[in-house]
């Protein structure tokens, strides 16, 4: 079926009814003809009196009834005096209100835009302009004229107009001499716009295929995707046959990019073993000064314990009424006696009770102790746990903006954090440049203890941070091995153990915490899993469907992938209602109710809660959506009591969270998880992946599939192997004469081929 040809309209702009200024929604009344009609789109800074002409289609909006949606736009400055004295009355340029307005358009009549733009000082004849007046209303047409002209060149490529406002809020009037020259910056952080549509607007403007500013795009493009997938760097001799098939470029095209980006300094190389590694700079710095921070820790912290702490801990564990294993009395000790300390394993092997110890040893002789976790339901888990205050990272580091509004921490080398202690839980999710900045914002006596099981998932951000630090052998490590007598009660906890061990685990048991439930297809297990999650589960244990139940799955993709499975679970949880209203995203139709997840970091974005207001969503929070507003175009979700408004074009940030992948359900535990295992991708099936999955669980877990494929999970140990080179950095920093503890071999590369994603 042919699609339907956008229709043409052509008017004045009467009234703007609505404008978002962060993406260009505008909400207008466009006189064409003498009929009003209300346009809605990303037509930015519209202004009444404007000549408008758009190109779109008629669409019933269920409140507001008739609007026109406008798909591409074309905006002109008024050419009569009529409405060029509308234009300016409606305050478009700063200054000029309608008693100005009116004396400048009766001076120059019809003429009156081209002379402000290209002869302002003759502004200077309007009777009421002074010197100082002109000068500040020539700046300001020029600033209109330059961002209209940069919308208008962007809209004929299909580039939205929210793309063209952060380019000229990054470079001002430039910005389009700036494009022209190499439409790539596009890509830019802080603009974000996709490659493949810079791509476009570059054909568009004749750039060759081979032209330099398109290779080293792609370079950093090819760079980023696989950072986005775990990677701090890629090996030169994997990068150049990427960027070169991607973009179908010569290897020499490649080669003279290349070696204009490491002039640049856009690009860094790192040598391991003899073997190129190319970094962007954000993460080439982050592995770069966690290396030197982790050695300077090391080299002055003592090197070996000559403190007997044997007498405190003694008079902890009366005050506590308890007794500590000798490898707890270890870790304790070592947290006590040096810079730094790294303290796992796994469930039940008394993590938090040894942690608490720590804490309490530390304030007795007053330190002062901050504890932190990657994200808020891990800093809510670990504050649960000991009864200590905990935050977010990003919360206790605090987000400013400087005056060109690039992020950066509030808390840095020159505004450290007030502590002589910092913990760090759930150190399996911090990536390298998230503990790089919380690194410079501790000051150089501050002592470290980072909590975290290392057979665990590595962070969704890039680096493998906690496995790297422990292989260097440049950090103590107290490894607590003892599953203690009241955790072997728990099949979660026992059988999680004997997965990592390479043992299989238990799914005989009926009257457990442990259940599994064999469905040899797909169709089945995914109504077995209906029927737990929305009334089998409530009904025998009280458990919300949304707030204490998690449905967990491998993959995104697939018919038991998390796409397909979180519209499953919505059909059935919070169908379709009039009541209801609805959104459509890329992949999902949003409707009020919805349990959602937050998939990118967004520092900025404002919440509120309790009359309290904060910045900072962050990937792998999960909320609700609980309005959404189509005359607005916005909608409001809360995270644990903190309501945050998204605009429609910011949808792209949520996605259903009914069910998670297991990297997403890291750093969270819940009342009750619910897995389904059947069939998928191999690649995604490895033992580290099942145990993270089964350590999310709380008090339930259910395993729905075939026992074939969990057998098969335990038996493959290939862990994702992700390119860095933190380890290497760190072993520079080893002191002659000191011993390091034995370094796993590394991998010939086949693994890494295997896993590493590129476009």
């Amino acid at each position: 079926m042919a699609e339907k040809a956008p229709l043409h309209l052509e008017g004045i702009v009467e009234h703007v009814l609505y404008r978002n200024d962060q993406n260009g929604y505008t909400v207008l009344e466009l006189d064409v003809n003498g009929s009003p009609v209300t346009v809605v789109g990303e037509i930015g800074e519209a202004e009444e009196g404007e000549r408008l002409l758009v190109d779109g289609e008629y669409v019933n909006h269920p409140r507001f009834g008739a609007q026109f949606r406008a798909q591409y736009w074309e905006r002109k400055l008024p050419a009569d005096a009529l409405n060029i004295q509308k234009y300016l009355s409606s305050r478009a340029i700063k200054g000029i209100g309608p008693s100005l307005a009116r004396k400048i358009v009766e001076a120059f009549g019809d003429q009156t835009l081209v002379i402000m733009e290209k002869e302002p000082t003759r502004l200077l004849e309007i009777r009421g302009i002074s010197p100082k007046k002109c000068e500040a209303i020539a700046a300001e047409v020029q600033q209109i004229f330059a961002l209209r002209s940069l919308m208008q060149f962007l809209a004929q490529y299909g580039i939205r107009s929210k793309y063209a406002m952060r380019a000229y809020q990054r470079w001002g009037a430039g910005a389009m001499d700036l494009l022209a020259a190499n439409p790539y910056l596009l890509c830019s952080p802080g603009i974000d716009l996709e490659f493949q549509k810079a791509d476009a607007v570059a054909y568009g403007m004749h750039f060759s295929a081979s032209a330099p500013q398109r290779v080293q795009a792609g370079i950093v493009y090819l760079l980023q995707y696989n950072a986005n997938s775990g990677y701090t760097c890629l090996p030169l001799d994997r990068l150049r046959p990427k960027v070169c098939s991607y973009l179908k470029v010569q290897p020499e095209d490649f080669d003279a990019a290349y070696a204009q980006a490491l002039d640049e300094h856009v690009i860094y190389i790192y040598e391991k073993a003899e073997r190129p590694f190319v970094f962007l700079e954000d993460y080439y710095i982050a592995e770069r000064y966690i290396a030197d921070r982790v050695g300077v820790i090391m080299d002055f912290s003592a090197p070996e314990d000559r403190t007997d702490f044997t007498e405190l801990i003694d008079a902890q564990e009366k005050e506590q009424g308890m007794h500590y294993a000798a490898l707890q009395r270890q870790a304790i000790t070592t947290a006590l006696s040096r810079g730094m300390v790294i303290l796992t394993g796994g469930p039940g092997t008394g993590k938090t009770t040894t942690l608490n110890a720590i804490i309490a040893l530390y304030e007795k002789q007053g330190y002062r102790v901050m504890i932190a976790a990657p994200t808020g339901r891990a800093a809510s888990r670990v504050s649960d746990l000991t009864g200590y205050e905990a935050s977010t990272i990003h919360r206790m580091l605090a987000v400013e903006y400087d005056m060109s509004g690039n992020m950066r921490f509030q808390h840095n080398e020159q505004n450290p954090l007030d502590c002589d202690v910092m913990v760090v839980d759930e150190m399996s999710m911090v990536d390298v440049l998230l503990f790089e900045h919380l690194l410079r914002a501790l000051r150089l006596g501050c002592k470290l203890v980072l909590v975290g099981d290392c057979d665990q998932l590595p962070s969704v951000g890039a680096g493998n941070l906690l496995r790297d630090l422990i292989d260097s052998g440049r950090v103590p490590v107290v490894a607590l091995k003892e599953i203690f007598r009241q955790a072997q009660k728990s099949s979660i906890i026992t059988n999680a153990h004997k997965i990592i061990r390479g043992e299989y685990p238990d799914l005989t048991q009926k009257k457990s915490d442990c259940f599994f439930f064999q469905r040899l297809k797909p169709e089945p297990a995914i109504s077995l899993m209906l029927e737990l999650v929305q009334e089998r589960l409530p009904k025998a244990y009280g458990y919300s469907p949304t707030e204490d139940i998690q449905v967990i799955t491998p993959s995104r993709k697939g018919i038991m992938g998390v796409v397909e499975l979180n519209q499953r679970l919505q059909e059935v949880l919070n169908p379709p209602s009039k009541s209801l209203p609805e959104v459509k995203s890329v992949l999902y139709t949003f409707r009020e109710g919805d349990k959602v997840m937050q998939i990118k970091n967004n520092y900025d974005i404002i919440w509120h809660k309790d009359g309290e207001n904060g910045t900072g969503i962050f990937n792998g929070d999960i909320g609700y959506l609980r309005a959404i507003n189509r005359q607005s175009q916005e909608v409001v979700a809360e995270f644990d009591g903190r309501h945050v408004t998204y605009s429609f074009d910011q949808l792209d940030q949520l996605e259903l969270a009914y069910a998670v992948t297991v990297h997403k359900s890291q750093g969270s535990e819940f009342q009750a998880v619910v897995m389904p295992l059947l069939g998928g991708f191999p690649k995604l099936y490895y033992r580290n992946l099942l145990y993270t999955a089964v350590t999310r669980a709380r008090r339930l877990l259910i395993l729905i599939g075939s026992k074939n494929v969990i057998y098969q999970m335990v038996d493959n140990n290939r862990r994702m192997y992700r390119y860095t080179c933190l380890r290497e950095m760190l072993l520079e920093q080893q002191r002659p004469g000191t011993k390091t503890a034995r370094l796993p071999e590394e991998t010939d590369g086949a693994e890494a081929e295997e896993q590493e994603e590129s476009s």
